[in-house]
């Protein structure tokens, strides 16, 4: 579908078919990224790696994102982080069971939690500052902003009001990560496992990569982790609770398995995760119906080129609709369904290699954060299930559970996910 919104030619990709010749066979000439206002204040320059341009500096930093920063042996050596993280939202359930809890706010807490520690090294103080920004960060990113339609009218930031906002946001989220470097420097780097800054600082201190690291460009690193990594991850977690509650029979499948595989251990950590098949298909179930960014983030087309017999010319924004892909009948049997099984022995997964199913992206600007972002979303819904049966407040339905999305760029409830937990004999 070929769109003119403002000055801006944006052609929008619903099919598996054309994603693959736009993700795939014409990756390279889709890689680079449209200029927006807003990556270009919040990122210190678009200088981070979801929204840097196309180039040696953003091929280098997915080098080092994708080896150094979330190789499987740093993700594994932040293992005991999701574990006492995820402890400490179970032992706040476990003195509130049989009461309403907010649980999208804890688990929201959790997720930053864990982020800030594999960042930093430490649980800072500004947590719950910084994740209210994060939220208007969020809710900032959902619209369309004036200026990135009408990129020639620079005076559009006078009426428009949204640069100022946008600089005052990036100020406040500057002066947190200030804080928290001094205060990681006030301790000699003596934290309880290396952290992704003291990766970065080694690296822009003893690494020739060609181009200066800056503070900046470490900070815009930092943002992306704590986006994919607390946003994407707490997000995830909210629609997997919700699509089990509303389908009882999927929630006594993965009680059900969750509590044969630690049955004998009497409790549930990072140890037996890779048994746990049905809940994994759960999550996948999950994914496919809300991906973290429903439209994926837009590529601009570097050459002019063709795609399925139309011509595309160079600058032309292109934004694959995840979303829509996943619901495709024609890929999806009863594709509104909540169908786990559908994923038991299925060899897609999630690195992009099935057009079908490309709820973190495909090819070269695909998220690298996946790997980070899954260790934490099944322990924590493992214990979520393995400890308690959960209920609606006032006695509610749960098939009528509240599903509305909220509108915008990323997928997230309308509503906070309010529930009652009730003990389960583990506890």
């Amino acid at each position: 579908m070929h769109l003119k919104i403002g000055e801006v030619s944006t052609i929008v990709v619903s099919s598996p078919e054309v994603a693959k010749e736009v993700l795939q066979t014409n990756d390279l000439n889709f890689a680079d990224r449209p200029h927006q206002l807003g990556a270009d204040i919040m990122c210190y320059g678009s200088t981070d790696i979801a929204t840097s341009p196309y180039g040696g500096y953003w091929k280098q930093l997915r080098k080092i994102c994708t080896i150094e920063l979330l190789g499987a042996t740093r993700v594994r050596s932040f293992q005991s982080i999701r574990e006492e993280e995820v402890s400490k939202l179970i032992t706040y359930i476990s003195a509130n069971t049989g009461s309403s809890i907010n649980l999208s706010n804890k688990v929201a807490a959790m997720t930053s939690s864990i982020t800030s520690r594999a960042s930093f090294g430490v649980k800072y103080k500004d947590q719950d500052a910084f994740i209210s920004l994060m939220r208007k960060l969020v809710t900032l990113a959902e619209g369309f902003i004036i200026m990135d339609l009408f990129p020639s009218q620079k005076w559009l930031h006078i009426i428009s009001g949204m640069k100022p906002k946008l600089e005052k946001m990036h100020k406040q989220f500057d002066m947190i990560f200030e804080n928290i470097i001094a205060e990681v420097e006030k301790t000699g780097g003596e934290v309880e496992t290396e952290s992704l800054l003291s990766v970065l600082l080694n690296i822009k201190d003893h690494q020739d990569l060609g181009f200066p690291l800056t503070m900046n460009n470490i900070k815009a690193v930092i943002l992306d982790m704590f986006v994919a990594g607390s946003e994407t991850t707490s997000a995830v977690i909210d629609w997997t609770m919700s699509e089990i509650l509303k389908n009882p029979r999927v929630m006594i499948k993965a009680q059900e398995e969750v509590r044969k595989v630690f049955g004998s251990k009497g409790y549930s950590d990072e140890t037996s995760l890779e048994d746990l098949k049905y809940l994994k298909a759960v999550i996948k179930e999950t994914l496919r119906l809300h991906p973290p960014t429903p439209l994926l983030l837009p590529r601009e087309c570097r050459e002019t080129c063709d795609l399925k017999g139309y011509t595309i010319p160079v600058g032309t924004k292109v934004i694959v609709n995840a979303w829509a892909i996943g619901r495709d009948p024609e890929y999806w049997s009863e594709p509104e369904k909540f169908v786990p099984e559908r994923f038991i022995d299925h060899p897609i997964d999630y690195k992009g290699f099935n057009m079908e199913y490309i709820p973190f992206g495909a090819g070269r600007r695909s998220c690298p954060g996946i790997s980070f972002a899954l260790p934490s979303i099944e322990l924590c819904l493992a214990q979520l299930l393995y400890y308690y049966n959960w209920d609606l407040p006032s006695g509610g339905i749960m098939e009528n559970i509240q599903m509305t999305e909220a509108l915008g760029s990323s997928s997230r409830r309308a509503s906070n996910l309010i529930l009652v937990p009730i003990s389960h004999n583990h506890v």
